[in-house]
């Protein structure tokens, strides 16, 4: 879809337009009250006269959104971005001009409030940016004569001989002194200040109701008045203002679209208290999981057929590790893209791994989640020291501990990461800001930009010159730890979509160490073979995930089967650039954007993702038997019907003899009884 298609598609909210060139760079951040009518005010004639306005129209060939709640939001957001991004058609603010903040001294004995426009890590809340600046100066005015709490530079250290006027005119509660108010009543106002700073008036209000009536039936009512005035101002509340981070700390945000199987994710991240920065990720045909059915592969075993999620449309994108079992599983190529990394510690966005549901074929979000922060931090060189993320999950404090534990350097003080689940206040209302952002990427990537099957069909054909249009495609790839447990994948994408009924897994028998050329020459000739045998028909396109040497060697396994004419390619991982058959030396280098890029990348990571899978199974059967088949008398079947029965060695460890002799014999029991007491 072109640009001016893709206005027609932004929401009318209030947010930030990002206009991108061809190579992806941001070069120029904007505004709106109405994100629509902006974007496509720029399209209008009268406007290119403007020479800026002309040449920005001329270079953007992309353009991206962010929806807030209110133009205040807007604002600082765009600040925000300028800042760090830097495009060059906008106004650089080369004077750091910098809104004010609302600061509550919260380390302090008598705790102060006032205007700041520096945010210190002093243990003192902040909160804001305020726009306009006198928003600000209006809103500690409010606090001085509802809330009491002073913003005087006496020193509150020790007492006084007399109050100051603010004292007399009733804007301050005179903790400068003694016995003109109390730590708990002046705690208490403080406590009021914190949840109207924080824009939660439900919450004031119900406290101050209560305080209200208590102090009514006590007769005391000239407090209660005061309770009552009190809940009538912050009944008119102003718009809320994000909170700033206390401390400075980093955070990032999550919030989730899920709908029809597919699901959008938009991360923002928080710096220094401020949003800096979005990625969004997607995933296609989410819900699908392993089917109830097995199915007898070439190997000649029968073996499970999994047939989880496809991964969404490559982008700014990934697929969620599965519960990041990889990440201890060094120097496995499959291990550092199930963890969504390019072997360097950077998270790759093409790279998906296997992420199974539970068999009531429902989506769990918590499960997701927990996936899903696994890949994007486990492994990384900086995790920000808050995640907030719109649902809990089981293993959320165990995941706490290990990033908290990766986050200290080495012989430095470990830093405490924490992943936390808002329920409220500014924290949820920023989930929930994700949440609309991720709602607004969904509609636009699977409800409007989602292109057409018979057209991508045609650019495929015609990017590849193959012959006819492609109907089949066949995908293979290779998986294994150093040469060990070394299998194969391939899988079938059919008439726009993936056809998990043929996929295939494949055992690779003849080849020792590490050697991919083989290992896809044998898995080729044994899949091809096969087909001539059954005189069944060849696929529009055989792909393979590799380079030049995996292409090659799948060429000299059709050339051995006298197979001509046959089309086949190969994507290069982290390149991304294909080459095909015949015409090595000429790659075909696509656009980022293009969807025949993305349909490639889709079935090479399904390839990869079933791969890994099946070699993750065969290895876990291998680590499971070793130990019960170094007991005398005891065999392979018999190893399978103990695991079989029992689920794991140590439950096999923890039976007793009678337990043991229903599934073994009772010699066979009591050699696996004193095996296990040494």
């Amino acid at each position: 879809m072109d640009l001016q298609s893709k206005i027609r598609t932004i929401p009318t909210e209030p947010g930030v337009y990002l206009y991108k060139n061809a190579e992806g760079d941001v070069i120029y951040v904007g505004k709106a009250k109405n994100l629509r009518s902006r974007v496509a005010s720029y399209f209008h004639e009268a406007r290119w006269e403007d020479a800026k306005t002309g040449t920005l129209v001329r270079e953007a060939v992309d353009v991206d959104y962010i929806v807030v709640a209110n133009n205040k939001e807007a604002l600082a957001l765009e600040n925000n971005l300028i800042k760090q991004r830097k495009p060059r058609f906008n106004i650089l603010l080369r004077d750091d001009k910098t809104y004010p903040y609302v600061k509550l001294t919260l380390g302090e004995r008598w705790p102060r409030v006032y205007v700041t426009r520096r945010l210190r890590k002093d243990g003192s809340a902040y909160y804001g940016p305020y726009f306009p600046a006198n928003l600000a100066y209006r809103i500690v005015d409010l606090i001085h004569r509802n809330f009491l709490i002073p913003s005087c530079k006496v020193d509150l250290t020790r007492f006084h001989p007399r109050p100051c006027l603010q004292y007399y005119i009733r804007r301050c509660l005179g903790p400068c002194v003694q016995d003109l108010t109390t730590p708990e009543a002046y705690q208490e106002a403080v406590r009021d200040v914190k949840l109207f700073l924080e824009g939660r008036p439900t919450d004031l209000s119900r406290s101050l109701h209560a305080r209200m009536k208590q102090a009514a039936a006590a007769q005391e009512y000239e407090r209660a008045a005061r309770y009552r005035d009190l809940i009538s101002t912050v009944e008119q509340l102003q718009e809320r203002q994000r909170i700033a981070a206390a401390e400075g700390d980093d955070a990032d945000v999550f919030g989730y679209h899920y709908e029809n199987g597919m699901i959008a994710v938009n991360l923002f991240h928080m710096r220094g208290g401020k949003m800096v920065d979005r990625r969004e990720f997607f995933w296609e045909d989410l819900p699908e999981f392993a089917s109830a059915h097995t199915q007898t592969d070439d190997v000649g075993t029968e073996v499970e057929h999994v047939g989880t999620a496809a991964p969404g449309c490559p982008g700014e994108q990934s697929s969620p590790a599965h519960f990041a079992r990889s990440a201890v599983d060094s120097g496995d190529k499959s291990s550092q893209a199930a963890l969504g990394t390019d072997g360097r510690g950077r998270p790759s966005p093409h790279e998906p791994s296997p992420y199974e549901l539970s068999p009531q074929d429902q989506f769990h979000p918590g499960e997701f989640f927990s996936a899903l922060l696994k890949q994007l931090y486990i492994g990384q060189p900086y995790v920000p020291r808050n995640l907030y993320v719109p649902v809990d999950f089981e293993d959320r404090e165990a995941l706490e501990d290990l990033l908290s534990e990766q986050s200290a350097g080495e012989g430095a003080r470990t830093t405490r990461v924490h992943i936390l689940v808002p329920q409220r206040g500014d924290k949820r209302s920023l989930i929930d800001l994700a949440g609309n952002n991720a709602k607004q990427s969904y509609d636009q990537r699977f409800r409007v930009l989602k292109p057409n099957a018979q057209k991508i069909q045609e650019e495929l054909q015609e990017s590849l010159s193959l012959p006819e249009l492609p109907k089949r495609i066949e995908c293979f790839d290779i998986s294994h730890i150093q040469g060990a447990e070394t299998v194969a994948s391939m899988v079938v994408w059919e008439d726009g979509k993936m056809k998990k009924s043929d996929y295939r897994k494949f055992i690779i028998r003849t080849v020792e160490g590490v050697d991919d050329f083989a290992s896809m020459r044998e898995v080729v000739t044994r899949r091809y073979k096969r087909l001539q045998d059954e005189k069944k028909p060849m696929p529009s396109l055989i792909l393979i995930d590799g380079g030049l040497g995996q292409l090659h060697a799948a060429a000299e396994a059709l050339d051995a089967l006298e197979i001509i004419n046959q089309p086949l390619a190969a994507i290069a991982k982290r390149e991304e650039i294909l080459y095909v058959q015949g015409q090595e030396k000429d790659p075909i280098v696509l656009d980022h954007h293009s969807p025949v890029l993305h349909l490639v990348q889709l079935i090479r990571d399904e390839a990869h993702r079933f791969a890994v899978t099946f070699h993750r199974k065969r290895r876990q059967i291998r680590d499971r038997s070793t130990e019960l088949l170094e007991i005398p008398g005891v065999g392979a079947s018999t190893t399978r019907r103990l695991l079989e029965h029992f689920g794991s060695v140590q439950a096999v460890k923890q039976a007793d003899p009678a337990a043991l002799s229903a599934v073994v014999t009772r010699t066979q029991a009591e050699a696996i009884r004193n095996h296990f007491r040494k």
